[in-house]
This record gives C-alpha cells, sequence and structure tokens, in this order.
C-alpha cells in the first residue's frame, strides 16, 4: 500500500508542477482497485494552498470535489472578485446563498462564544496595521521601523466591524444580510478552508463513503478509519522561534476515531518589527483593535466540523491561555491544545482534559 501511495503522490506532483497556475488543480488516483472501489487519493491546490483527500470508495469522485470547491471559491473567497462575498463587500448585492449563510451563522456563534475574539469584519484593523490588501499600509508597516497607528484610526475602524451587530433576515423568501454599517465588509479566510472540508467529507458521505480525510491547507475533516483500519493519526507541529526564523518540530501525535473537523492557528510566522511595537503579529483583537500579545503561540482544536474548529482555533489565538481553555470548555463538543509561550521563553502545552492523549 505505501509503495502504491509514494509512487501515485509523484505522479500527481509531477503533474501539478508542470499544469502552471491554475486557481485548482486537481488530480486523482485509484490507490487499491476492486470493482471500481477502494482507496483514493485526490491532491491539488486551491486558495494559495494544497489540499489532500483520501476516501475509500468510488473512484469517479474528482468531478463532485472539484464542484464543492468551486461552489466555496464563487460564494466565499474574497480573492474572486466575482464572488458573493466579494459583491456583498461592494454593496452590490445583500442577497446571500446558502454557503454564506451557513458560514456566517458559524461565524456569528463563535464570535459570541468567543467574547468576540473571532470576527470576519476585522478586515479594516488588519489593513491598518499592513497585514491586510492596502498595499500601502503593508508597506509603511514592512520598511518605517517608526510604524505607528493612531488611536484615532483604530476608533474609525472600529465602528465597521462586528459581525454580532449585522444579522440574517428572510424578505420575500430570500435570505439578505443585514450590515452594521454600510462598508462594514467580510473575509471568510479564517474559516472557509474549514467549511470547504465540511462540504467535500458531506458529499463523499452522500456516495456511501465512511473512512475518508479531507485536508485543505492545514484543515481537516475525517471519519472513520485509515487505510490500515486504525484510527486516523494527525501530527501536531510545535512552532519554536529561534532569532532568526521559525522552526517547525513536531509536538506530538494523536489518534482521532468518529467523524470531526480539526483546525491549527499559529502567530509565529507573520510579523512586522518596530521601533513603536517591537514584533507583533497578523492576529488582531476585533475589541481592542490593536494586535494580539498572548501568550498563546497556536492552538489546535477539534470539533463537530472543520468550519468550526477553524473559527475556534483563530478565537483561541486572539485569547490568552486561560481564557481560551474556559471559553473551549463552556462549548459544546470541543476540545483543544494550546502551546503556550512561558516566561523562560520556553514552550509549553495546555490541553482541555479530553483532548487525544499523544501515541507514538
Amino acid at each position: 500500500m505505501k509503495l502504491y501511495i509514494d509512487m501515485l503522490r509523484r505522479r500527481v506532483r509531477m503533474a501539478l508542477k508542470g499544469a502552471g497556475f491554475m486557481a485548482v488543480v486537481l488530480a486523482a488516483a485509484v490507490l487499491t482497485s476492486c470493482g471500481g472501489r477502494g482507496w483514493q487519493l485526490a491532491e491539488g491546490s486551491v486558495w494559495g494552498t494544497t489540499y489532500r483527500i483520501v476516501y475509500e470508495g468510488p473512484g469517479h469522485l474528482a468531478d463532485s470535489v472539484q464542484a464543492q470547491l468551486n461552489a466555496v471559491d464563487g460564494s466565499l473567497s474574497a480573492f474572486n472578485s466575482q464572488s458573493l462575498v466579494s459583491k456583498i463587500n461592494r454593496g452590490s448585492t445583500a442577497e446571500v446563498d446558502s454557503l454564506f449563510a451557513r458560514v456566517f451563522t458559524i461565524s456569528r456563534e463563535v464570535s459570541l462564544g468567543s467574547g468576540g475574539r473571532f470576527d470576519p469584519t476585522v478586515g479594516p484593523l488588519v489593513d491598518l496595521w499592513g497585514f491586510g490588501r492596502d498595499r500601502k499600509a503593508r508597506s509603511r508597516a514592512e520598511a518605517d521601523s517608526a510604524f505607528c497607528v493612531a488611536q484615532e484610526q483604530i476608533d474609525s475602524a472600529l465602528r465597521l466591524v462586528g459581525i454580532v451587530d449585522c444579522h440574517l433576515e428572510n424578505v420575500g423568501g430570500a435570505v439578505r444580510l443585514v450590515k452594521k454599517h454600510p462598508q462594514t465588509s467580510f473575509d471568510f479566510s479564517a474559516v472557509a478552508k474549514g467549511y470547504a472540508c465540511d462540504l467535500v467529507a458531506a458529499m463523499l458521505r452522500r456516495n456511501g463513503v465512511k473512512n475518508y480525510m479531507v485536508e485543505i491547507g492545514g484543515e481537516i475533516a475525517l471519519a472513520g478509519k485509515n487505510p490500515r483500519r486504525q484510527p486516523w493519526r494527525i501530527q501536531i507541529d510545535a512552532p519554536r522561534a529561534s532569532v532568526d526564523s521559525v522552526v517547525h518540530d513536531s509536538l506530538q501525535t494523536i489518534e482521532i476515531d468518529g467523524a470531526v473537523g480539526v483546525a491549527t492557528s499559529g502567530n509565529y510566522r507573520n510579523f512586522h518589527e518596530s521601533k513603536r511595537y517591537g514584533r507583533f503579529g497578523h492576529t488582531i483583537d476585533p475589541v481592542t483593535g490593536r494586535p494580539v500579545a498572548t501568550d498563546v503561540v497556536s492552538a489546535t482544536v477539534i470539533a463537530p466540523d472543520a468550519a468550526t474548529a477553524d473559527a475556534w482555533a483563530t478565537a483561541c489565538m486572539a485569547s490568552d491561555a486561560a481564557t481560551a481553555i474556559d471559553r473551549i470548555r463552556h462549548a459544546d463538543g470541543l476540545e483543544c491544545l494550546l502551546v503556550v509561550a512561558a516566561g523562560d521563553s520556553t514552550l509549553q502545552t495546555v490541553a482541555t482534559k479530553s483532548f487525544p492523549k499523544a501515541v507514538r
């Protein structure tokens, strides 16, 4: 089995290398075959990252996989100027589809449950601090060590931020979005990959698949057993900051048996250096409007679905470890493991009671 998988991985990578840039590139191969069923592998790239799907089932689902990815791109991608969320941000429509409604609902619930620490409307603040799509702000933050953001700018941006102040309403059978402010905008990047995993997983289940792992950009939806008829094994990385770079060490491997979503978020690779603020990362607190300064270096969350895990992992990054653990404990069906920076510059882990134990 391992030999077959390795060979097919090489073929997929060669196909991707020669394909040039595409929004979505999909390659699928049958790992084992028995009457058209067996273990299947699909690998490719989407939204500037990669995906890998392993499942036991029919080998004719490649088009269905791509259809799910296309649906998410057409509805939720902030990088697609013709997507529904882009049109909503421009104010050219207020009517939403079922994908937008679902992700909006999940995001609003996590925002409420996390005390506002997760908020897809935080874009104006992200731009201010030089991590968004405002190229001038990003250039200033990267080039000017005296970079400064005035409180007046933060207050002005905060008037546009707040998903809990937005809501959906049914008007004549159509679902419409009511914004906090006409200029309030949405960026679901911190939940869309997880939701795409959930959509692909749901499609697999509709086709009779019980054993699968769907991974997109590190977010995962899985169920059943792996090809060895054992629980799926997931490796969690421990980031280790050095003077000049960040090194990824293997923290631990966990086994998961059941239908869940898994997501990890970190704040250690995307940062700026400044005289005024020192080093500050890209996670912006939607409540204060400022970059987060907490002891949480990374957060891994297990939830009933990958979209919820994705959103909560981001929320944990905007909280201190004690608060994040407490909020996870009070949320239904969630477990988490945090990598925490201790006072002596070492890394420690803190986890909820039922987070899976490490295996060898």
